[in-house]
């Protein structure tokens, strides 16, 4: 699987997409709809089982596969959610077994059919890898580096990669399509710099999370009535949180967050006093007398950042940038994996219309349009990602608006009302898990709610204090 054929002819055939990651193999998935060949460069060996790798510093910390994710992965690869389901996955319904200490105090607990299969971030990977090994049009170059771009003369055109294999052989692949799916360490901005381009502008916002991760393959106490825990962080005052969650083999992950600096520890005393201090003892209860099967694991690299290739006033043809590497997010919301899913489906659409348009098969502008589209898909996510980040005053990287402000204020009287509405605590749950926009809060019906809750003089969000005990 990690032998390379170098492709001899390149007028349409060949693509290679630059790290193979969730957002790197979807992107592969949806080339093979386009191109004869696609390979995918990846710096790290693949594991045989559905393990972390080194390639990927957070694969052993929690990871949310939200329902539109879900949905679009089983659209790519059709019976992959019952394989998941025949390894072990749980299957989880998002109100019904999942326990919410938010704003709104408990979540309501009810059947809504809004429903994932609750695993690790490495089965999928390892579900979808396998998947992509069974096309013929696919093609792993594992323990190769990208070291930079192929380009024309004037280097107006992407024309592949300059690879060193694991040997130190440099080798040229040649490619009429590039994707750079390298994540977060994305070195294209130092590319395009070196090719004369500009450097895309880069924000950046910090709530300075960090979590400390540890795997039980039993709890304290079971069976439990959930199969997912969330105890919420509470701005301003309230910046620890935990969760319990359930994957496959009948093993938890049990995760601490900590806000504004506020690391839980990753020694075994201090691991368990941050979790005897949440605001709710669920957590701690849990784990006092469980199982663990792992060490505890730290990751602190959960700042939003967001690099604005879209208003590049020039960009190689073609070229693209997906995933993290343009658009990372504080995982604690766990957009990651639907937004890489939501951005392939994207490049496909953009591939399709570019094809459709012309009839030879040149590539002229795909790469910029592309970029355009695809920051598009990430605005919603990154406002709701950096909108809830703001919350907290050590965030780094802007301050609130008066709109930010307003929406706020605005967002906690619908969870407020969710808390004794199942109606609303659905369309929470539904905007959450990208199945509605969050335009969905402005439906008369919520508004109704929302006034008449303020109207009563019940919108204060302080009379949820009584659901969290205080530290």
């Amino acid at each position: 699987m990690s032998h390379l054929k170098i492709a001899n002819d390149t007028e349409r055939q060949q693509a290679v997409v630059i790290g193979g990651s969730i957002a790197g193999l979807l992107a592969a998935r949806v080339l093979t709809n386009h191109f004869d060949q696609v390979t995918i460069v990846e710096r790290d060996r693949f594991p045989e089982k559905p393990e972390p790798r080194q390639g990927v510093p957070q694969s052993h910390q929690l990871h949310v596969l939200l329902t539109q994710g879900q949905r679009i992965l089983e659209q790519l690869f059709p019976g992959l959610t019952e394989e998941l389901a025949e390894i072990g996955a749980e299957s989880v319904d998002w109100t019904a077994d999942y326990q919410w200490l938010f704003l709104g105090g408990w979540g309501p607990r009810f059947p809504s059919g809004i429903t994932t299969r609750t695993c690790t971030r490495n089965l999928i990977e390892a579900r979808i890898r396998q998947r992509l090994a069974t096309y013929n049009s696919i093609e792993f170059l594992e323990a190769g580096t990208v070291t930079g771009l192929l380009t024309n003369q004037g280097n107006t055109t992407v024309t592949g990669v300059r690879v060193r294999e694991s040997d130190g052989t440099e080798v040229e692949l040649p490619a009429q399509f590039v994707v750079d799916a390298s994540g977060r360490y994305s070195k294209t901005p130092q590319w395009l710099q070196g090719l004369g381009y500009e450097t895309p502008q880069k924000t950046t916002v910090n709530s300075f999370l960090g979590y400390a991760s540890r795997w039980y393959q039993s709890l304290s106490r079971e069976p439990l009535d959930y199969k997912v825990l969330y105890l919420m962080p509470k701005a301003p005052h309230k910046p620890r949180g935990g969760v319990i969650y359930r994957v496959e083999n009948n093993r938890w992950i049990v995760a601490l967050i900590g806000v504004g600096r506020d690391y839980p520890p990753t020694d075994e005393a201090g691991f368990l006093g941050f979790a005897h201090s949440l605001h709710s003892p669920e957590v701690y209860e849990a784990i006092k007398d469980a199982q663990p099967i792992s060490p505890i694991y730290s990751y602190r690299r959960t700042e939003n950042r967001l690099l604005h290739y879209e208003k590049l006033s020039r960009f190689p043809e073609n070229f693209g940038v997906v995933g993290d590497a343009v658009c990372a997010f504080n995982p604690v919301y766990g957009q990651g994996m639907t937004v890489a899913a939501l951005g392939a489906l994207t490049l496909d659409q953009c591939l399709k219309q570019h094809f459709q348009r012309r009839s030879n098969q040149e590539l002229t502008g795909l790469g910029r349009h592309f970029q355009k589209q695809l920051s598009k898909v990430n605005t919603v996510p990154w406002l709701m990602a950096t909108g809830d980040d703001f919350r907290w005053s050590t965030t780094e990287g802007g301050k609130p608006s008066s709109i930010t402000r307003l929406l706020h204020w605005y967002l906690d009287q619908v969870m407020l009302v969710s808390g004794e509405s199942t109606e609303v605590y659905k369309v929470l749950i539904e905007v959450i898990h990208f199945l509605k926009p969050p335009t969905a809060f402005l439906q008369p019906s919520i508004l109704a709610q929302v006034l008449r809750q303020v109207m009563n003089g019940h919108g204060n969000t302080d009379v949820v204090s009584k659901s969290f005990r205080t530290s």
